[in-house]
Protein backbone atom coordinates (compact mmCIF):
# COMPACT_ATOMS: atom_id res chain seq x y z
CA UNK A 1 0.00 0.00 0.00
CA UNK A 2 1.50 3.68 -0.94
CA UNK A 3 2.40 6.33 2.33
CA UNK A 4 0.72 9.21 1.41
CA UNK A 5 3.67 11.75 1.07
CA UNK A 6 4.61 13.69 3.69
CA UNK A 7 2.81 17.36 4.15
CA UNK A 8 4.64 19.82 2.19
CA UNK A 9 5.23 23.36 4.43
CA UNK A 10 3.97 26.08 2.51
CA UNK A 11 5.82 29.27 2.39
CA UNK A 12 3.74 32.66 1.98
CA UNK A 13 6.00 35.19 0.86
CA UNK A 14 4.51 38.81 0.51
CA UNK A 15 5.97 40.69 -2.70
CA UNK A 16 6.89 44.22 -1.93
CA UNK A 17 7.83 47.33 -3.98
CA UNK A 18 5.85 48.77 -6.67
CA UNK A 19 8.62 47.99 -9.42
CA UNK A 20 7.22 44.32 -9.40
CA UNK A 21 3.69 45.41 -10.31
CA UNK A 22 4.24 44.86 -14.30
CA UNK A 23 5.80 41.50 -13.44
CA UNK A 24 3.17 40.25 -12.00
CA UNK A 25 0.96 41.41 -14.45
CA UNK A 26 2.64 40.41 -17.50
CA UNK A 27 3.02 36.83 -15.76
CA UNK A 28 -0.98 37.10 -15.47
CA UNK A 29 -1.19 37.81 -19.05
CA UNK A 30 0.90 34.98 -20.12
CA UNK A 31 -0.84 32.66 -17.74
CA UNK A 32 -3.87 33.31 -18.86
CA UNK A 33 -2.54 33.25 -22.39
CA UNK A 34 -0.99 29.38 -22.47
CA UNK A 35 -4.64 28.09 -21.02
CA UNK A 36 -6.26 29.44 -23.78
CA UNK A 37 -3.65 27.88 -26.17
CA UNK A 38 -4.04 24.25 -24.12
CA UNK A 39 -7.50 24.54 -24.55
CA UNK A 40 -7.90 25.68 -27.81
CA UNK A 41 -5.30 22.72 -28.77
CA UNK A 42 -7.69 20.46 -26.94
CA UNK A 43 -11.33 21.09 -28.26
CA UNK A 44 -9.44 21.04 -31.55
CA UNK A 45 -7.69 18.11 -31.00
CA UNK A 46 -9.39 14.66 -33.25
CA UNK A 47 -10.30 11.62 -31.60
CA UNK A 48 -8.95 8.12 -32.71
CA UNK A 49 -11.71 6.57 -34.64
CA UNK A 50 -11.07 3.54 -32.85
CA UNK A 51 -11.37 4.41 -29.42
CA UNK A 52 -14.98 4.14 -27.95
CA UNK A 53 -16.88 7.17 -26.77
CA UNK A 54 -16.27 7.34 -23.14
CA UNK A 55 -18.74 9.82 -20.84
CA UNK A 56 -17.92 11.66 -17.50
CA UNK A 57 -14.64 11.42 -17.86
CA UNK A 58 -12.50 13.00 -15.03
CA UNK A 59 -10.53 16.07 -15.92
CA UNK A 60 -7.17 14.88 -16.75
CA UNK A 61 -4.52 17.44 -14.28
CA UNK A 62 -0.83 17.67 -15.66
CA UNK A 63 2.00 15.86 -14.45
CA UNK A 64 3.06 17.59 -10.70
CA UNK A 65 5.70 19.18 -9.72
CA UNK A 66 7.17 17.22 -6.91
CA UNK A 67 6.64 20.09 -4.05
CA UNK A 68 2.62 20.28 -5.17
CA UNK A 69 2.40 16.30 -4.63
CA UNK A 70 1.44 15.88 -0.97
CA UNK A 71 -1.69 18.64 -0.34
CA UNK A 72 -3.29 17.09 -3.95
CA UNK A 73 -2.30 13.26 -3.28
CA UNK A 74 -5.18 11.26 -4.03
CA UNK A 75 -5.10 7.53 -2.46
CA UNK A 76 -8.06 6.64 -4.19
CA UNK A 77 -6.43 8.30 -8.33
CA UNK A 78 -4.46 5.37 -10.02
CA UNK A 79 -2.69 8.57 -11.61
CA UNK A 80 -1.48 9.43 -7.96
CA UNK A 81 -1.18 5.74 -6.53
CA UNK A 82 0.44 4.29 -9.92
CA UNK A 83 1.53 6.55 -12.00
CA UNK A 84 2.94 9.13 -9.36
CA UNK A 85 1.31 12.29 -11.08
CA UNK A 86 3.16 11.42 -14.46
CA UNK A 87 0.87 9.21 -16.49
CA UNK A 88 0.25 10.75 -20.59
CA UNK A 89 -2.91 10.91 -22.70
CA UNK A 90 -6.82 10.74 -21.81
CA UNK A 91 -9.78 8.60 -23.01
CA UNK A 92 -9.83 4.88 -23.87
CA UNK A 93 -8.74 2.53 -26.08
CA UNK A 94 -8.95 -0.72 -27.35
CA UNK A 95 -7.36 -3.58 -26.83
CA UNK A 96 -5.82 -5.55 -29.93
CA UNK A 97 -3.61 -8.67 -28.77
CA UNK A 98 -5.22 -11.38 -26.19
CA UNK A 99 -2.30 -12.04 -23.20
CA UNK A 100 -2.44 -15.56 -23.81
CA UNK A 101 -2.56 -17.00 -27.40
CA UNK A 102 -6.42 -18.98 -28.14
CA UNK A 103 -5.07 -22.05 -28.10
CA UNK A 104 -2.45 -21.86 -24.87
CA UNK A 105 -5.67 -20.73 -22.61
CA UNK A 106 -9.15 -23.17 -22.37
CA UNK A 107 -11.27 -21.22 -20.33
CA UNK A 108 -11.53 -17.71 -19.30
CA UNK A 109 -13.07 -17.35 -15.29
CA UNK A 110 -14.56 -13.80 -14.55
CA UNK A 111 -14.58 -11.47 -11.86
CA UNK A 112 -16.44 -12.05 -8.33
CA UNK A 113 -15.18 -15.10 -7.57
CA UNK A 114 -14.72 -15.91 -3.33
CA UNK A 115 -12.31 -18.77 -2.11
CA UNK A 116 -9.66 -19.39 0.44
CA UNK A 117 -8.19 -15.82 1.23
CA UNK A 118 -10.04 -13.96 -1.24
CA UNK A 119 -12.65 -13.52 0.96
CA UNK A 120 -14.68 -10.20 -1.20
CA UNK A 121 -15.64 -10.96 -4.46
CA UNK A 122 -11.94 -10.66 -6.74
CA UNK A 123 -10.92 -7.92 -8.69
CA UNK A 124 -9.56 -9.89 -11.27
CA UNK A 125 -10.17 -12.60 -14.06
CA UNK A 126 -8.59 -15.61 -14.72
CA UNK A 127 -6.56 -17.34 -17.91
CA UNK A 128 -6.76 -20.90 -17.71
CA UNK A 129 -3.98 -22.51 -19.42
CA UNK A 130 -4.94 -25.63 -21.62
CA UNK A 131 -2.31 -27.62 -19.61
CA UNK A 132 -3.07 -26.59 -16.03
CA UNK A 133 -0.60 -28.75 -14.26
CA UNK A 134 2.12 -27.70 -17.08
CA UNK A 135 6.05 -26.95 -16.22
CA UNK A 136 6.57 -23.18 -15.31
CA UNK A 137 7.32 -20.52 -18.54
CA UNK A 138 5.31 -22.55 -20.52
CA UNK A 139 3.53 -20.01 -22.67
CA UNK A 140 3.87 -16.61 -23.66
CA UNK A 141 2.12 -13.32 -22.15
CA UNK A 142 2.02 -10.82 -24.69
CA UNK A 143 0.86 -6.66 -24.10
CA UNK A 144 -2.70 -6.52 -25.14
CA UNK A 145 -1.68 -2.79 -26.29
CA UNK A 146 0.54 0.17 -26.13
CA UNK A 147 1.38 1.34 -22.76
CA UNK A 148 3.63 1.84 -19.89
CA UNK A 149 4.53 -0.46 -17.12
CA UNK A 150 4.33 1.54 -14.11
CA UNK A 151 4.88 -1.20 -11.29
CA UNK A 152 6.16 -4.41 -10.61
CA UNK A 153 6.01 -6.77 -7.96
CA UNK A 154 8.02 -9.72 -6.82
CA UNK A 155 5.63 -12.22 -5.45
CA UNK A 156 8.15 -15.04 -2.79
CA UNK A 157 5.98 -16.21 -0.47
CA UNK A 158 2.47 -18.07 -0.30
CA UNK A 159 -0.30 -16.18 0.24
CA UNK A 160 -3.62 -18.61 1.36
CA UNK A 161 -4.76 -20.39 4.64
CA UNK A 162 -2.85 -23.83 3.85
CA UNK A 163 0.40 -22.24 3.14
CA UNK A 164 0.57 -18.17 4.16
CA UNK A 165 3.69 -16.91 3.84
CA UNK A 166 5.83 -20.25 2.97
CA UNK A 167 8.08 -19.46 0.52
CA UNK A 168 7.77 -20.01 -3.15
CA UNK A 169 9.70 -19.66 -6.92
CA UNK A 170 9.55 -16.15 -7.98
CA UNK A 171 5.99 -14.56 -9.82
CA UNK A 172 5.84 -11.01 -11.00
CA UNK A 173 2.60 -8.77 -10.84
CA UNK A 174 2.41 -5.85 -13.64
CA UNK A 175 0.57 -2.84 -13.51
CA UNK A 176 0.37 -1.04 -17.13
CA UNK A 177 -0.72 2.26 -17.94
CA UNK A 178 -2.54 2.98 -21.00
CA UNK A 179 -3.46 6.17 -20.74
CA UNK A 180 -4.33 8.33 -17.68
CA UNK A 181 -8.10 7.16 -17.49
CA UNK A 182 -7.57 3.51 -18.21
CA UNK A 183 -5.30 1.02 -16.72
CA UNK A 184 -4.77 -2.96 -16.62
CA UNK A 185 -2.73 -5.79 -14.76
CA UNK A 186 -1.23 -9.05 -14.97
CA UNK A 187 -0.56 -11.33 -11.93
CA UNK A 188 1.20 -14.91 -11.43
CA UNK A 189 3.39 -14.45 -14.44
CA UNK A 190 6.34 -17.45 -13.83
CA UNK A 191 8.90 -14.98 -15.75
CA UNK A 192 9.89 -11.92 -17.72
CA UNK A 193 11.07 -10.91 -20.87
CA UNK A 194 14.61 -10.27 -20.49
CA UNK A 195 14.62 -6.43 -21.20
CA UNK A 196 11.96 -6.36 -18.37
CA UNK A 197 13.75 -7.95 -16.36
CA UNK A 198 16.73 -6.15 -16.59
CA UNK A 199 14.60 -2.84 -15.34
CA UNK A 200 13.23 -5.01 -12.51
CA UNK A 201 16.78 -5.89 -11.35
CA UNK A 202 18.43 -2.07 -11.32
CA UNK A 203 15.24 -1.05 -8.61
CA UNK A 204 15.45 -4.91 -6.52
CA UNK A 205 12.46 -7.11 -6.31
CA UNK A 206 10.51 -3.53 -6.20
CA UNK A 207 9.49 -1.35 -9.74
CA UNK A 208 8.07 1.77 -9.93
CA UNK A 209 8.68 3.78 -12.50
CA UNK A 210 7.86 4.05 -16.33
CA UNK A 211 8.75 1.04 -19.28
CA UNK A 212 7.03 1.53 -22.53
CA UNK A 213 5.27 -1.86 -23.92
CA UNK A 214 4.10 -1.88 -27.60
CA UNK A 215 0.99 -3.92 -28.39
CA UNK A 216 1.74 -7.89 -29.04
CA UNK A 217 5.45 -7.19 -27.03
CA UNK A 218 6.66 -10.31 -25.46
CA UNK A 219 5.87 -9.78 -21.58
CA UNK A 220 6.92 -13.00 -19.66
CA UNK A 221 5.50 -16.58 -19.48
CA UNK A 222 2.89 -18.36 -17.50
CA UNK A 223 2.92 -22.04 -16.37
CA UNK A 224 1.55 -24.65 -13.85
CA UNK A 225 -0.97 -21.57 -12.86
CA UNK A 226 -3.79 -19.17 -13.91
CA UNK A 227 -2.77 -15.79 -14.84
CA UNK A 228 -4.40 -12.91 -13.35
CA UNK A 229 -6.39 -10.00 -15.83
CA UNK A 230 -8.17 -6.93 -15.27
CA UNK A 231 -8.87 -3.73 -16.47
CA UNK A 232 -9.16 -0.64 -14.00
CA UNK A 233 -11.18 2.78 -15.92
CA UNK A 234 -9.59 5.59 -13.51
CA UNK A 235 -13.20 7.11 -14.08
CA UNK A 236 -14.88 4.71 -13.26
CA UNK A 237 -16.08 4.26 -9.07
CA UNK A 238 -17.78 1.38 -8.47
CA UNK A 239 -20.62 0.74 -6.06
CA UNK A 240 -19.38 0.37 -2.99
CA UNK A 241 -21.13 2.07 0.10
CA UNK A 242 -17.64 3.23 1.58
CA UNK A 243 -15.02 3.75 -1.27
CA UNK A 244 -12.57 4.40 1.81
CA UNK A 245 -12.22 1.41 3.15
CA UNK A 246 -10.54 -0.18 -0.18
CA UNK A 247 -7.90 2.48 0.07
CA UNK A 248 -5.74 -0.85 0.87
CA UNK A 249 -5.99 -1.79 -2.85
CA UNK A 250 -6.91 1.47 -4.50
CA UNK A 251 -7.56 -0.33 -8.13
CA UNK A 252 -10.63 -2.30 -6.80
CA UNK A 253 -13.47 0.52 -6.79
CA UNK A 254 -12.35 0.97 -10.66
CA UNK A 255 -12.65 -2.65 -11.66
CA UNK A 256 -14.38 -2.27 -15.47
CA UNK A 257 -15.69 -4.85 -17.80
CA UNK A 258 -12.65 -6.07 -19.99
CA UNK A 259 -14.44 -7.32 -22.93
CA UNK A 260 -15.97 -4.19 -24.26
CA UNK A 261 -12.07 -3.14 -24.60
CA UNK A 262 -11.08 -5.36 -26.86
CA UNK A 263 -11.23 -5.57 -30.74
CA UNK A 264 -12.94 -8.33 -32.61
CA UNK A 265 -11.82 -11.09 -33.34
CA UNK A 266 -10.51 -11.44 -29.62
CA UNK A 267 -13.62 -10.07 -27.92
CA UNK A 268 -15.02 -12.67 -29.47
CA UNK A 269 -12.54 -15.55 -28.40
CA UNK A 270 -12.71 -14.21 -25.00
CA UNK A 271 -16.11 -14.80 -24.68
CA UNK A 272 -16.31 -17.72 -26.21
CA UNK A 273 -14.14 -19.16 -23.68
CA UNK A 274 -15.46 -17.46 -20.78
CA UNK A 275 -17.41 -19.49 -18.55
CA UNK A 276 -20.02 -17.77 -17.11
CA UNK A 277 -22.89 -17.44 -19.08
CA UNK A 278 -25.11 -15.14 -17.25
CA UNK A 279 -24.86 -11.15 -17.87
CA UNK A 280 -23.16 -9.63 -17.17
CA UNK A 281 -20.56 -11.30 -18.53
CA UNK A 282 -17.50 -9.80 -16.92
CA UNK A 283 -18.63 -10.90 -13.57
CA UNK A 284 -19.26 -8.45 -10.82
CA UNK A 285 -17.49 -7.27 -7.55
CA UNK A 286 -19.70 -4.32 -6.16
CA UNK A 287 -22.54 -5.83 -4.67
CA UNK A 288 -23.06 -3.18 -1.63
CA UNK A 289 -26.19 -1.35 -1.20
CA UNK A 290 -26.91 0.88 1.30
CA UNK A 291 -29.19 -0.19 4.72
CA UNK A 292 -29.34 -3.65 2.87
CA UNK A 293 -26.87 -6.77 4.04
CA UNK A 294 -26.06 -7.54 0.48
CA UNK A 295 -22.23 -7.02 -0.19
CA UNK A 296 -18.77 -6.71 1.87
CA UNK A 297 -18.30 -5.48 5.36
CA UNK A 298 -15.14 -5.49 7.44
CA UNK A 299 -14.70 -6.00 11.27
CA UNK A 300 -14.80 -2.92 13.26
CA UNK A 301 -11.43 -1.91 13.62
CA UNK A 302 -9.22 -3.47 11.06
CA UNK A 303 -8.55 -0.80 8.68
CA UNK A 304 -10.71 -2.12 6.29
CA UNK A 305 -9.88 -3.74 3.21
CA UNK A 306 -6.16 -3.42 4.15
CA UNK A 307 -6.81 -5.59 7.72
CA UNK A 308 -5.03 -4.69 11.15
CA UNK A 309 -2.20 -7.70 9.77
CA UNK A 310 -0.51 -7.46 6.74
CA UNK A 311 0.22 -11.28 7.34
CA UNK A 312 -3.65 -12.37 7.00
CA UNK A 313 -5.78 -9.49 5.82
CA UNK A 314 -8.50 -10.78 5.32
CA UNK A 315 -9.01 -12.23 8.78
CA UNK A 316 -11.40 -9.13 9.37
CA UNK A 317 -13.06 -9.33 5.91
CA UNK A 318 -16.95 -10.76 5.41
CA UNK A 319 -18.68 -11.11 2.33
CA UNK A 320 -22.47 -11.54 1.58
CA UNK A 321 -23.14 -11.91 -2.31
CA UNK A 322 -23.71 -14.25 -5.37
CA UNK A 323 -22.16 -17.09 -6.75
CA UNK A 324 -19.37 -15.67 -9.79
CA UNK A 325 -20.43 -18.52 -12.21
CA UNK A 326 -24.22 -19.29 -11.35
CA UNK A 327 -25.59 -15.93 -10.24
CA UNK A 328 -28.91 -17.46 -8.63
CA UNK A 329 -27.05 -19.15 -5.80
CA UNK A 330 -25.86 -17.23 -2.27
CA UNK A 331 -22.76 -17.13 -1.30
CA UNK A 332 -21.25 -16.25 2.46
CA UNK A 333 -17.83 -15.99 2.65
CA UNK A 334 -15.73 -15.44 5.72
CA UNK A 335 -12.43 -14.11 7.08
CA UNK A 336 -12.15 -16.01 10.32
CA UNK A 337 -14.68 -19.32 9.76
CA UNK A 338 -13.19 -21.17 13.18
CA UNK A 339 -9.97 -19.61 12.53
CA UNK A 340 -9.55 -20.13 8.46
CA UNK A 341 -10.90 -18.19 5.75
CA UNK A 342 -14.25 -20.15 4.81
CA UNK A 343 -16.73 -20.01 1.73
CA UNK A 344 -20.46 -21.57 1.99
CA UNK A 345 -24.16 -21.90 0.20
CA UNK A 346 -27.17 -21.02 1.90
CA UNK A 347 -29.12 -23.61 2.46
CA UNK A 348 -32.60 -23.08 0.81
CA UNK A 349 -30.98 -20.32 -0.70
CA UNK A 350 -32.66 -17.81 1.35
CA UNK A 351 -33.43 -14.91 2.20
CA UNK A 352 -32.07 -12.84 0.01
CA UNK A 353 -29.31 -10.67 1.36
CA UNK A 354 -30.15 -8.06 -1.11
CA UNK A 355 -33.71 -7.53 0.48
CA UNK A 356 -32.51 -8.10 3.89
CA UNK A 357 -32.81 -4.86 5.91
CA UNK A 358 -33.20 -3.56 9.79
CA UNK A 359 -36.59 -4.85 9.66
CA UNK A 360 -35.73 -8.15 9.55
CA UNK A 361 -34.09 -8.01 13.08
CA UNK A 362 -32.19 -11.48 13.53
CA UNK A 363 -31.08 -13.49 10.14
CA UNK A 364 -30.25 -16.87 10.67
CA UNK A 365 -28.13 -18.79 7.73
CA UNK A 366 -27.17 -22.49 8.01
CA UNK A 367 -24.59 -22.93 5.77
CA UNK A 368 -23.85 -25.72 3.39
CA UNK A 369 -20.85 -26.96 1.38
CA UNK A 370 -21.32 -26.34 -2.58
CA UNK A 371 -19.92 -27.83 -6.05
CA UNK A 372 -19.85 -26.34 -9.67
CA UNK A 373 -21.20 -28.97 -12.53
CA UNK A 374 -22.36 -28.95 -16.06
CA UNK A 375 -26.55 -28.59 -15.67
CA UNK A 376 -26.38 -30.10 -19.52
CA UNK A 377 -24.55 -33.96 -18.15
CA UNK A 378 -24.83 -32.99 -14.01
CA UNK A 379 -20.87 -33.74 -13.76
CA UNK A 380 -19.35 -32.33 -11.87
CA UNK A 381 -16.55 -29.41 -13.03
CA UNK A 382 -13.48 -28.51 -11.73
CA UNK A 383 -13.29 -24.46 -13.35
CA UNK A 384 -10.11 -25.95 -15.20
CA UNK A 385 -11.83 -27.27 -18.31
CA UNK A 386 -14.71 -25.67 -21.17
CA UNK A 387 -18.31 -26.07 -20.01
CA UNK A 388 -21.65 -26.12 -21.68
CA UNK A 389 -24.09 -25.06 -19.05
CA UNK A 390 -22.21 -24.42 -15.98
CA UNK A 391 -24.24 -24.02 -12.29
CA UNK A 392 -24.03 -25.36 -9.12
CA UNK A 393 -25.38 -26.10 -5.95
CA UNK A 394 -25.53 -26.99 -2.37
CA UNK A 395 -24.44 -29.87 -0.63
CA UNK A 396 -25.39 -32.40 2.21
CA UNK A 397 -22.19 -30.63 4.18
CA UNK A 398 -22.74 -29.03 6.65
CA UNK A 399 -20.41 -26.29 7.59
CA UNK A 400 -22.19 -24.39 10.46
CA UNK A 401 -24.99 -21.45 10.87
CA UNK A 402 -24.28 -17.76 11.23
CA UNK A 403 -26.74 -14.91 12.86
CA UNK A 404 -26.61 -11.41 11.54
CA UNK A 405 -28.72 -8.14 12.32
CA UNK A 406 -28.19 -5.19 10.84
CA UNK A 407 -27.75 -2.24 13.01
CA UNK A 408 -27.79 1.90 13.43
CA UNK A 409 -25.23 3.52 11.59
CA UNK A 410 -24.47 1.02 8.84
CA UNK A 411 -23.29 -1.71 11.03
CA UNK A 412 -23.84 -5.28 11.35
CA UNK A 413 -23.98 -8.21 14.13
CA UNK A 414 -22.20 -11.47 13.51
CA UNK A 415 -21.19 -14.68 14.48
CA UNK A 416 -20.49 -17.68 12.71
CA UNK A 417 -21.51 -21.36 14.90
CA UNK A 418 -19.03 -23.86 12.94
CA UNK A 419 -20.78 -27.36 12.68
CA UNK A 420 -24.21 -26.66 14.52
CA UNK A 421 -27.47 -26.59 12.82
CA UNK A 422 -29.59 -23.68 12.52
CA UNK A 423 -32.19 -25.16 15.24
CA UNK A 424 -28.98 -26.07 17.70
CA UNK A 425 -28.39 -22.01 17.61
CA UNK A 426 -30.79 -20.01 20.00
CA UNK A 427 -28.95 -16.85 19.88
CA UNK A 428 -26.28 -14.21 19.82
CA UNK A 429 -23.19 -14.88 22.42
CA UNK A 430 -20.37 -12.81 23.67
CA UNK A 431 -18.34 -13.71 20.91
CA UNK A 432 -20.76 -11.56 18.38
CA UNK A 433 -18.48 -9.40 16.66
CA UNK A 434 -19.65 -6.02 14.92
CA UNK A 435 -18.90 -5.08 11.05
CA UNK A 436 -19.13 -1.79 9.15
CA UNK A 437 -19.02 -0.88 5.42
Amino acid sequence: MFKKPDEVEVRQRRQKGNILIPVIVAGIILVGLAGFLFTKQQKESKQDPDQKPVTDLIEYKAPQKEEDKAPSFDPLDLRDVWSRGKCQGKGMIQFGTLPMKPEDFSVYLPYGLVTDAHVTPIDHGYFSPTVFNSPRDTYEVRAIADGVIVRIETREKQVNESANNQAKAPEYRLDIEHTCDLYSYFDLITSLSPEIKAELEKAGKYFAGRIPIKEGQLIGRIGGQTLDFAVYNNTLRLNFVNPKSYEGETWKIHTDDPFKYFKEPARSILISKNARKAEPLAGKIDYDIDGKLVGNWFEEGTNGYAGKNMDRYWDGHFSIAYDYIDPTQIRFSIGNFDGKAAQFGVKDNSPDPATVDKSFGIVKYELTQFEYYDKSTGQGWSSMQPIKEPSSRNTNYLGGTALLQLLEGRKLKLEVFPGKTANQVSGFTQNAKIYER
